[in-house]
């Protein structure tokens, strides 16, 4: 089967020769009247040359993998990697021992955190202190983190793009800490971890696992939350009992 004139043209160039134009045998003459000669058809240009193939793109679960404590920390409060960058007053990159066994990872800062630059303030902050209290722990022996680094404006939920921007940063951080439990705290910060649609209800009360290494995750209720349901606040120090009990046996 002979191959068509622009099929043949594209596997010319696809192989790097550059294409050619055959030229039309001219008409032979004619008694009446003169013939005049016609001229052969120019060439055709030579193809644009190739471009060269771009640049992989990072893995983004590999972007941060070996940066240490203080170049991880530049990166986030340099990122411009989501439009949330255009409206924070800074980034919240996380708080506590990096010694810690408990890491607790929220959604994203409000507007205090986003004005100080440090996860759980305020009056939710001061009722997750008292939580850990309860279970022997004190602020400064935990990690405190968010599954985002910067807030959203008026405080809306994440959106997926956002989170799947940032949890690169959060996954180094764990790679770092090496944290014996995770606690997850609040619906969106759960369902984003675990990437998942299930309801906190749903997610209470069992050990799921995190990331490459695995690690134990518990989830519970935002302390945000429970100060607007104070009912709830049994339910939370059943969870926090339960990761106690997951720290103990890792």
């Amino acid at each position: 089967m002979r191959m068509n004139r622009a099929l043949r043209k594209e596997y010319l160039h696809a192989i790097g020769i550059d294409t050619w134009v055959k030229r039309e045998s001219i008409a032979a003459p004619i008694a009446h009247p003169p013939a005049v000669a016609v001229p052969a058809a120019a060439a055709a240009p030579a193809a644009a040359p190739v471009p060269a193939p771009a640049v992989p793109l990072v893995e983004p679960a590999a972007r941060e993998r070996d940066v240490d404590w203080p170049e991880l920390q530049v990166r986030v409060a340099a990122c411009t990697r989501c439009p949330l960058h255009a409206t924070r007053t800074q980034t919240v990159f996380g708080v506590g021992s990096r010694q810690a066994q408990w890491l607790i990872v929220g959604e994203a800062p409000g507007a205090e955190e986003d004005a100080r630059g440090e996860p759980f303030v305020g009056r939710a902050g001061q009722l997750l202190n008292s939580m850990l209290r309860a279970v022997g722990l004190a602020r400064e022996q935990v990690y405190i983190a968010n599954v985002l680094k910067c807030r959203p404006p008026g405080n809306r939920d994440p959106a997926a793009s956002e989170a799947a921007e940032c949890l690169p940063y959060l996954e180094q951080q764990i790679a770092l800490l090496r944290p014996r439990v995770m606690l997850a705290v609040g619906r969106i910060a759960a369902q984003n971890l675990l990437r998942t649609d299930s309801s906190l209800s749903r997610l209470r009360l069992k050990v799921h696992r995190f990331g490459h290494s695995q690690v134990p995750l518990i989830a519970t209720y935002h302390p945000a939350y429970l100060l607007r349901t104070p009912a709830d606040k049994r339910k939370a120090w059943e969870d926090l009992k339960f990761a106690r009990e997951v720290c103990a046996r890792v």
